[in-house]
């Protein structure tokens, strides 16, 4: 298939904000893509040269992008540079320069979908000594044999930023009008779309779920199972406003420590084990100590577990926040000396595989007894989660202040009646409760320019509190949400026209601003970070309104109100 058939797809959806025409493009292209391509391709469609699962990964940031469309076009790295800093988009940058291209490539050959992923797949392949060069030549090829607007997509796919709007759920639509549409409208077709989405939270893989929707059908799709050493969707929990409301929901709930770690799926086949987080990474490599536990302390000789992994302080045995766990999940050098700085503790919850059996359809109290069964516990090491079988408020409240206390994030309230359903956020499944936290007023103290809609505007704001100590001001996070690109609410345009008369310096795309605009700051939680001057850092923090109106940067927080509020939000003492 030549690639600028695909072009011209991507052109379409990333000026089309209509889902629906959208899905039926995509669609459109589904039926006309031949068997052994059309993985491929569905995956391209969502920016992907790879399944979200694999481990591949490409290796190219914007640096050595800006050197390879260069090398490709023939301009200089300051030309590309100039551009990319007031355009935002490498991918426009790439197909203007080759539009102007100084040397013109003689009998170029029309680019296919095929050579395109041979080689941005052989870049994830691509290692040791030379390999940025071996990598940028791989990219440089495609860009010196492609037209302009092929060029901008390569560069966006290689980047992993391809912006045409396609995500899983259109990926799903799209698969169900290509193959079993005939003249329906998608809303008259959810028992295929259930079909669909269910096969892909089994696999992971929409371009697996085309390939087998066109072959077999839906009976094909309805065969698809969990496969060992792949991952799957993991159910997922629901807000609850109180902890009252939560118990009233199920008919009985049982109450489990809501931890503050990674969701771990250990896959168990003999000798062979894999670990996965709920974002599908394989994390198997970082962890040797939970690969030894998981060979030491399950009975079974295939299954697969559920639980949540911590990150223990190796001094004084307590819970470390996600933040330093985080530090082991990211790494994949000097493994020895993090496992020993930073040791693990595993809290199991449910078994979703037994011994060739999958166990979606008993309920969770079933699933917990035959969790208990395999596992011989370690105590502190590997164990199931605290559990509290109640209807009681009274001693559901005693058993979450227990939990705030031994500093974790809360609860989460099951029903026991429930079954297991991969990869939603299910009513009558699990509610999680958490305290709420005070919002924060803080201070703007620098930015980056935005790339892709937002470029022209500061993208992402530093916040700042005051410093107790002095008239300055701490770094403590990076804001880009709650903010609007148009519309009702605070726009990125208005907050980029007041903080442009407050910038001190630029460098690149990074700006120092004056502490002088004060907005009022809402987040997940607080947690230590070395990144930061302060210490601490927001998690998932979120703009709610700006108060330059009636606060000014004397009024904002300081440094000891975040530690107060650090120490609160888990019932830290000291």
């Amino acid at each position: 298939m030549e690639y600028s058939k695909l072009v011209e797809v991507y052109e379409y959806l990333e000026k089309t904000g209509a889902r629906l025409l959208k899905t039926n493009a995509i669609a459109d292209l589904l039926k006309k893509t031949n068997i052994k391509l059309l993985p491929d391709v569905t995956l391209l469609l969502q920016g992907r040269i790879f399944p979200a699962w694999s481990e591949h990964e490409i290796g190219i940031a914007s640096q050595l992008m800006i050197k390879i469309i260069a090398t490709a076009t023939g301009f200089s790295t300051k030309e590309v540079t100039n551009r990319f800093s007031k355009i935002g988009d490498l991918g426009l940058v790439v197909e203007e320069l080759v539009t102007k291209k100084k040397q013109k490539t003689l009998f170029r050959k029309p680019l296919t979908v095929e050579k395109v992923l041979e080689n941005l797949q052989k870049l994830a392949h691509t290692e040791g000594k030379g390999s940025q060069d071996r990598k940028a030549q791989l990219v440089s090829e495609l860009i010196s044999s492609a037209e302009p607007k092929d060029a901008k997509y390569i560069v966006r796919t290689t980047l992993g930023d391809l912006r045409v709007g396609v995500a899983e759920g259109v990926a799903r639509d799209a698969i169900v009008m290509a193959f079993f549409a005939k003249g329906k409208e998608l809303k008259n077709l959810k028992d295929e779309t259930k079909i669909v989405e269910w096969a892909w939270f089994l696999t992971s893989d929409n371009g697996e779920v085309a390939k087998i929707a066109k072959e077999g059908g839906i009976k094909a799709l309805e065969k698809v199972k969990l496969e060992m050493g792949k991952p799957y969707h993991v159910l997922l929990s629901e807000k609850a406003p109180s902890l009252a409301k939560a118990l009233e929901s199920f008919e009985k709930p049982a109450l489990e420590y809501k931890y503050d770690g990674a969701r771990i799926c250990a896959h168990v086949d003999g000798d062979e084990i894999w670990l996965y987080t709920r974002r599908l990474e394989n994390v198997t490599m970082q962890f040797p100590d939970l690969v030894k536990l998981v060979k030491e302390c399950v009975k079974a000789k295939k299954c697969i577990i559920e639980g949540e992994m911590l990150g223990i302080d190796a001094k004084t045995a307590k819970p470390l926040p996600f933040q330093a766990l985080s530090q082991r999940i990211q790494r994949k050098y000097e493994i020895e000396r993090l496992v020993t700085e930073i040791p693990i503790q595993i809290n199991l919850f449910d078994i979703v595989y037994l011994e060739g059996k999958i166990l979606f359809n008993e309920s969770l109290e079933n699933r917990r007894k035959i969790l208990e069964k395999i596992i011989k516990p370690i105590e502190g090491k590997f164990q199931l989660a605290k559990q509290l079988v109640t209807k009681d408020l009274e001693k559901a409240e005693e058993f979450y202040k227990e939990a705030l206390e031994a500093n974790h994030e809360g609860v989460i309230v099951k029903n026991l009646e429930a079954k297991y359903q991969p990869g939603r956020r299910v009513a009558g499944g699990w509610l999680k409760v958490k305290p709420t936290l005070e919002t924060l007023d803080l201070v703007i103290i620098g930015a980056i320019w935005g790339t892709g809609k937002r470029a022209g505007w500061l993208g992402s704001l530093i916040l700042g509190c005051r410093d107790p100590d002095s008239d300055g001001f701490l770094g403590c996070g990076m804001l880009g949400t709650g903010i609007k690109e148009k519309g009702e609410g605070v726009t990125f345009e208005e907050l980029t026209k007041l903080l442009k008369q407050y910038i001190e310096k630029e460098k690149g795309n990074e700006i120092t601003i004056k502490p002088k605009v004060v907005i009022e700051v809402a987040y997940e939680e607080i947690q230590k970070s070395p990144n930061y001057s302060s210490g601490f850092a927001l998690r998932f923090p979120r703009l709610i309104r700006l108060r330059t109106s009636d606060k000014g940067p004397e009024d904002a927080d300081d440094l000891n109100r975040i530690k107060r509020i650090y120490k609160m939000q888990k019932g830290k003492r000291g």
